[in-house]
């Protein structure tokens, strides 16, 4: 590229002629190849003969722009039809792509999701070990009476003190009363008893009279007022000096506060309780559940939040209970031996509980203490060789499972039994009741978006479930009754600081996840195995997330929802797949598309998929074959890439190439999977056809290949090479980490350049990969991939010309001008040496 022959007009160099001293474009074809073997071609006519002067050279002159403007036509972007109201760009794509890839992780834990079927245990004798593996709830009420000393003795022996733990009792020696509030499960009970027997303990009983019962439960129907009522029925009488003269008794209520109906107690209540503790000497301990309707009290007086105990350290103390009774019961040994013993097993223990598989088959962030009594007990019973690894894994699937079950059993059962079900009251907290439940099933579907975008899917599925509990009347909606530190604790979530994706850009956000890798499949599998009227309100809401516009949403919960059709694939195609598939919009076909790559994900349902896939590609109806070319992009829908290319040959040439840009397209994403050069043959093959379609069809997937940026078309984890190169284009990336593809590459993309029909199109692509080869702020970019690919593509001094006509042409752009110095840097990327005229090396 010399100095002196930069102008403002450039014209493009003349073509080779084919051996037949014609142009090889004279009839529009692809060549066989170049140097022998590439194709061949050229842009006009041979020895500089006017054909235009020929009628017959004329019409085809005119048959040739003619094809252009068709060929241009089926490089338009497949994925925004004018005609559609919800279009999903190449920067939507890029972005569900990223949203896919996370969310995959949500639900490949190391296990299959058919491992949360609950039939293979309920409960079982392991030795000396009675195992429950249920979380259900009993049913029956607590009655008033007292705590019976042996189990306090047992608390004292494996109460893991939570955070605070002092902070909690010295309050409550202050102030007589606490009110304690914690999510189910998290061992606030254990808490509220631990605390009143060391408080008790240490008031002790008065002068002359004997102990009676310390610790007492009170049947949380009499509420505050009852507890009242009970403490001054006492016939403690106050001594000479003022001090109570019976021992001191500390009450524990348990309150139910979410239950259509219920009255949190007010400051009266228990200003009024406070007083007659405090004239009776006792203590009282009120447990509420984390929720709306517990906030007043706990941002009282008397209020207080129960952290849960340290997961570590809750297990190792479960554990060491479990050993030294084994150690116990083995026979008399000393007490060195026992302790050794006991610190051997331990140890040991802890290194089982560090093992992948069982991390994973556990899945949880951090148990609770029920949890932790469970696992220690399938532990310990492993390690003293009661329990196999089958079931030990059994067992620790289970924990997740008991989990979802605990949130979903009988949720709405008090709704419907309430008599006054018909009363506007009651169905407005139908809305309150739901709303747990919503926020949990909306977690598991998009857990990692943003925690703004879950609680508004959340308040749309509580709507979506009122409505189906009582179809004759419109649910009512609460505006400020959210309580997002409630929803974290009660649902066993947690906030990060993240990135969230906003039309192309990066934004921080809050990004809200569950605290456990199995719990996203526990609860879908709980909802749609257990609970079948859930379902119809459950597919109307992921209908109605699928028309999200925003990418994040729609794409987890296309993947959700393939998850729910391995469960049941005959009504999830009924009722999800099919309906979307024959939709009109590209992004709900994208969204049956990718549920059926998810499904096809699990060996159980490969092969059904696969089929079904086949099916639509040969004789569907027109959105089924677009929607199974989606499904084939991916990469699970065929047994083997040759099969997935002959599907989508099948779409891209039928009814005069109609389809042809979705099936170039899903050519173009089975390239950034492993088994690339099997799909650069075969579009090889068919720039080679004998047929014009197929030709079309390979010349068009080149063209695309060269306008893709990675993001758009990358399918595989964050494991594949592909991953760091996201906003490269395709080639340029596949040619830096796949050096041997370079040559089949640049053989296509001579092919392109050198037909008519794509020749303007190639033209502009290979524009876009030369103005990548550096940053709009001047660092480097994809400069490697071009020194890998030019080269090749400019062999020839024909390409040469062209390639020198196309970079003056982006000097002369007068709305983005290629400066001089990069124009410089990318020619002699492309010319080596050895190939240099010799005026070239005399203008540098």
């Amino acid at each position: 590229m010399a100095d002196d022959q930069y102008t403002d007009d450039a014209a493009e160099p003349a073509p080779r002629h084919g051996p037949d001293g014609r142009s090889a474009e004279a009839e529009d074809r692809p060549g066989a190849g170049r140097k022998g073997d590439g194709p061949r071609g050229a842009e006009r006519g041979a020895d500089g003969e006017d054909e235009s002067a020929d009628p017959e050279a004329a019409e085809r002159d005119r048959e040739r722009e003619r094809a252009a403007g068709r060929f241009k036509e089926h490089t338009r972007d497949p994925l925004a039809e004018e005609q559609s109201d919800d279009p999903a760009g190449p920067t939507d794509l890029a972005a569900a792509a990223r949203a896919r890839r996370s969310t995959r992780t949500l639900f490949e834990s190391g296990r299959d999701v058919h491992s949360f079927d609950r039939s293979y245990i309920g409960s079982a004798h392991i030795g000396d070990i009675h195992l429950r593996m249920d979380a259900r709830q009993s049913g029956a009420a607590t009655r008033t009476g007292p705590v019976p000393d042996e189990e306090l003795r047992a608390l004292r022996r494996i109460h893991v003190e939570p955070q605070g733990y002092s902070r909690l009792r010295d309050a409550l020696r202050a102030r007589r009363l606490l009110v304690l509030g914690a999510a189910p499960g998290t061992g606030r009970t254990s808490t509220a008893l631990s605390l009143l027997d060391e408080v008790t303990a240490s008031a002790g009983p008065g002068p002359g009279h004997a102990a009676g019962p310390r610790v007492l439960r009170v049947d949380p129907d009499g509420g505050v007022r009852g507890l009242v009522a009970l403490a001054a029925s006492s016939d403690a009488a106050p001594g000479d000096d003022g001090g109570p003269d019976l021992p001191s008794t500390g009450y524990l209520l348990e309150l139910a506060l979410a239950r259509p109906g219920a009255v949190p107690p007010d400051a009266m209540d228990l200003d009024g309780l406070a007083a007659a503790l405090d004239a009776h000497g006792s203590f009282a301990v009120i447990v509420v559940p984390l929720g709306s309707a517990a906030n007043p009290l706990l941002a009282g007086r008397y209020g207080m939040l129960c952290p849960p105990a340290p997961t570590r350290e809750l297990l190792t103390t479960r554990l060491r209970e479990r050993l030294e009774d084994h150690v116990a019961a083995g026979g008399p040994s000393g007490a060195d031996d026992a302790a050794a013993r006991v610190e051997a097993l331990l140890g040991r223990a802890e290194s089982l509980v560090d093992r992948r598989d069982v991390r994973d088959a556990v899945g949880l962030g951090d148990l609770r203490p029920a949890e932790a009594e469970l696992l220690a007990s399938l532990l310990a019973g492993h390690l003293l060789d009661e329990v196999s690894s089958e079931e030990l894994l059994a067992g620790c699937r289970s924990l997740a499972a008991d989990q979802a079950q605990e949130w979903f059993t009988g949720v709405d059962r008090t709704l419907a039994t309430t008599p006054e079900a018909d009363d506007p009251t009651t169905r407005a907290n139908a809305a309150a009741l739901f709303h747990p439940v919503a926020f949990r099933i909306a977690l598991a579907v998009l857990g990692g978006a943003p925690h703004s975008a879950v609680a508004a899917a959340a308040h749309l599925l509580t709507w979506e479930l009122s409505v189906q509990c009582d179809p004759e009347n419109a649910p009512a909606r609460p505006l400020f009754c959210d309580d997002p530190v409630s929803d974290l604790a009660l649902s066993r979530a947690e906030l990060t600081d993240g990135r969230g994706e906003v039309a192309g850009a990066e934004v921080d956000a809050r990004l809200i996840w569950y605290r456990g890798s199995a719990l996203p499949s526990a609860v879908l599998a709980e909802v749609w195995d257990r609970h079948f009227p859930a379902r119809t309100p459950v597919v109307r809401w992921l209908r109605l997330l699928a028309d999200d516009p925003r990418p994040h949403i729609w794409m987890r919960a296309a993947v959700a929802a393939g998850e729910l059709c391995v469960r049941d694939f005959d009504h999830g195609y009924a009722e999800l797949v099919r309906p979307l598939a024959e939709a009109s919009g590209p992004r709900r076909r994208i969204f049956a598309a990718t549920t059926l790559d998810q499904a096809a994900g699990h060996p159980s349902h490969a092969r059904a998929v696969r089929t079904l896939v086949a099916d639509w590609s040969r004789s569907g109806t027109k959105p089924l074959r677009w929607t199974a070319a989606m499904t084939l992009g991916y990469g699970s829908a065929a047994a083997t890439t040759d099969d997935a290319l002959d599907a989508l040959a099948r779409i891209g040439v039928r009814d005069d190439g109609e389809q042809l840009a979705v099936a170039s397209f899903n050519v173009v994403r089975l390239l950034a999977l492993p088994d690339s050069a099997t799909v650069l043959r075969r579009m090889a093959d068919w720039t080679h056809h004998k047929r014009a379609a197929h030709q079309d069809l390979g010349l068009v997937t080149t063209v695309r290949l060269a306008l893709s940026e990675v993001d758009e078309v990358l399918t595989d984890g964050p494991g594949s090479p592909l991953a760091d190169l996201g906003d490269w284009p395709l080639p340029l990336a596949l040619a830096v980490t796949r050096p041997e593809l370079v040559g089949p590459m640049a053989d296509l993309m001579w092919t392109a350049l050198n037909t008519a029909r794509s020749r303007d199109v190639a033209v502009d692509s290979l524009e876009v990969l030369l103005r990548s080869a550096v940053r709009k702020d001047g660092t480097e970019w994809t400069r490697p991939g071009l020194a890998a690919l030019l080269p090749a593509l400019a062999t020839e001094e024909h390409d040469r010309r062209r390639l020198d006509w196309l970079l003056r042409r982006m000097m002369n752009d007068p709305e983005n001008p290629l400066p001089d110095a990069q124009a410089r840097a990318l020619w002699w990327l492309a010319v080596t040496p050895g190939d240099r005229t010799d005026e070239e090396d005399r203008h540098g």
